[in-house]
């Protein structure tokens, strides 16, 4: 690579990570968009496969996305709401649970309960108006409820068309890619889409699974909380073990102060042991598999660094951005056990 190549590739590499910062907001409905064509693509690839156009296969990819998001939300905004509500109104009595429990082994530095308590009971009124205050303020500036239902709009508009020109944009970005290091760079972009699509794809279908086991199984055992519970619990699961850790502390917490009788948590201890066994046994070696590439510190990480520097629009891309870079990093490693210096006995 000369000179000028290298200057060239690294001021196109300064300038799009300046525009994704100068742009965050306006950028977050278009990477939304992508994101959703990128995991819906190999479905539409495989519609094709079955004879249909890919104009056929994106409308029918779109409308089942569609249908199912809507019905999503309909279902469980009511619940999530009802038992948000039922959280809070439970507080004081979930530390008072607490301040039982830890006043033993806290001896003369016990919590300052009441003023906990005084807190909570101050901002309950508050906490429970905080969607309607919010929503008020939308609808009273027609700019901003304007700008948030253009993004919202945006989003489908956006996978759409990505999703319907997706294999022509690849194809028009390979042929702008300077001949001599097309082979290496296809490579690596192809690892670089093989981890990505396997660790997004198949977390997204194990946290869905576990999220659903953990609902269910808590609903039946009794919990009051088990949709917001079960919930966060799937939602953190692409962590290993804290789903499952956190889960099980804050839904034993609910159910004692529920019930007030310790057998219960048998039910709490079987609905996450399903769950375990089902994630180590079935889940993660047929939908994740050994070789993934992506270690979840590096993905924690990732995140945290993207939102940090970049807002809300980091968070979205620290995921292709984590993958590219550990796909480098052991292209690297490959270049240089076979390298001279590193072969030189």
């Amino acid at each position: 690579m000369t000179k000028r190549q290298r200057n060239l590739a690294i001021g196109a590499l300064v300038f799009v990570v300046v525009s994704v910062w100068l742009l965050g907001s306006v950028l977050t409905p278009f990477l939304i968009g992508a994101g959703l064509a990128y995991v819906c693509d190999p479905i539409v690839d495989r519609l094709e496969r079955l004879r249909l156009s890919r104009t056929g296969g994106v409308v029918v990819v779109f409308a089942v996305v569609v249908v199912v998001f809507t019905l999503l939300l309909l279902l469980l905004l009511p619940q999530l709401q009802q038992q948000a509500n039922t959280l809070v109104q439970n507080l004081p009595r979930y530390v008072d649970w607490i301040q039982r429990a830890t006043a033993p082994y806290l001896g003369g530095r016990a919590l300052d309960i009441e003023s906990i308590k005084t807190l909570i009971a101050d901002n309950w009124g508050t906490a429970g108006g905080f969607a309607s205050s919010v929503a008020r303020k939308a609808f009273s500036s027609g700019t901003a409820l304007m700008a948030i239902a253009m993004n919202v709009l945006l989003i489908p508009v956006i996978m759409f068309y990505l999703l319907r020109d997706w294999d022509h944009m690849v194809a028009w970005i390979k042929s702008q890619l300077p001949r001599r290091y097309v082979g290496t760079i296809t490579e690596l972009a192809q690892e670089t889409d093989q981890v990505l699509g396997q660790f997004i794809r198949g977390q997204l279908l194990v946290m869905t699974v576990l999220g659903s086991v953990y609902i269910v199984g808590l609903w039946l055992a009794g919990l009051d909380l088990a949709l917001v519970i079960g919930l966060g619990a799937g939602l953190v699961s692409f962590v290993p073990y804290v789903g499952v850790i956190s889960g099980l502390a804050v839904s034993s917490i609910a159910m004692l102060v529920q019930t007030g009788d310790p057998v219960q948590l048998l039910w709490v201890f079987l609905v996450f042991g399903i769950g375990q066994v089902l994630e180590q046994v079935i889940l993660q070696p047929l939908l994740l598999g050994d070789a993934i590439g992506l270690h979840p510190v590096w993905v924690i990480f990732a995140v945290l660094a993207g939102g940090q520097l970049l807002g809300f629009a980091g968070v979205l891309i620290a995921l292709p951005v984590a993958a590219a870079i550990a796909v480098v990093v052991r292209y690297g490693g490959r270049q240089w056990r076979a390298s001279r210096l590193y072969l030189d006995h």
